[in-house]
């Protein structure tokens, strides 16, 4: 805890040059050291969802649309950086038969149908459970809750798993400690629980299950992790909280 106090301004801003395209000004990156900080920037990019929200909300703008459009500012300020992975991931995973083979297909640019197929329905899945939430209230809470729980996963998966490629984002950045990870993940549990009082609990519980599940199918199937699975998981955390919080309004 005592490094992480030192570190903190320069985790800061290199996490939020990491996972936003916020500008920010040059400095040195800490890379995987910076994971805890890794839900601050979520709820940061959540809050700014929701004021824009509350805006479209008060000009008269529907609900669905409203929910369309916070999504497509998300998307724009991570330069559709979980969108990416979630694809390659799905890609990948499921469009090969071999370790060899998945790696190559999750490094290709090019986006398969497995691919479209997940984008297309965790973003429908996203825009319905955010729907709700903006139609029956409290979306400041939940989206900011919401932004912090879905970055811990990616320091866990990270921390918990090896690189299965060597290269790339992920290797790139380095492997967090677990310390680093636990306190990324205590940080956004204090957020849910502080800014959605009891419902942090099934949150909590949906975005740990989903992240095992993917975890323990990247091992299976490539045997580890990479920054498109890292991504994935943001993307599915997020499809879990809003599903939970869509569920309990």
């Amino acid at each position: 805890m005592r490094d992480i106090a030192l570190r903190l301004p320069s985790d800061l801003l290199s996490a939020f040059a990491l996972l936003s395209r916020l500008p920010l000004p040059n400095h040195q990156g800490t890379g995987a050291a910076s994971a805890w900080a890794w839900p601050v920037v979520g709820a940061v990019l959540g809050a700014l969802g929701a004021a824009v929200a509350t805006g479209l909300l008060w000009l008269g703008v529907t609900p669905g649309v409203a929910a369309a459009l916070v999504l497509a500012l998300g998307a724009m300020l991570t330069g559709g950086l979980h969108e990416d992975g979630l694809s390659d991931t799905a890609d990948g995973l499921y469009g090969g038969w071999t370790r060899e083979r998945r790696l190559e297909i999750m490094k290709d640019s090019r986006v398969g149908s497995y691919g479209v197929l997940a984008l297309v329905l965790v973003t429908l899945a996203r825009w319905a459970g955010l729907t709700a939430v903006l139609v029956f209230g409290g979306h400041w809470a939940a989206l900011v809750a919401t932004g912090a729980l879905s970055r811990a996963p990616m320091a866990l998966v990270m921390a918990l798993l090896p690189n299965a490629r060597g290269s790339g984002f992920s290797h790139a950045t380095g492997r967090p400690s677990a310390a680093t990870a636990l306190v990324g993940l205590v940080l956004a549990v204090a957020l849910a629980a502080a800014l959605t009082g009891w419902s942090a609990v099934p949150l909590v519980f949906a975005t740990l299950a989903v992240t095992l599940w993917l975890a323990f199918t990247a091992l299976r199937k490539i045997g580890g992790q990479t920054g498109d699975i890292l991504g994935a998981s943001q993307q599915l955390a997020e499809v879990a909280c809003l599903a939970v919080l869509s569920a309990r309004v």
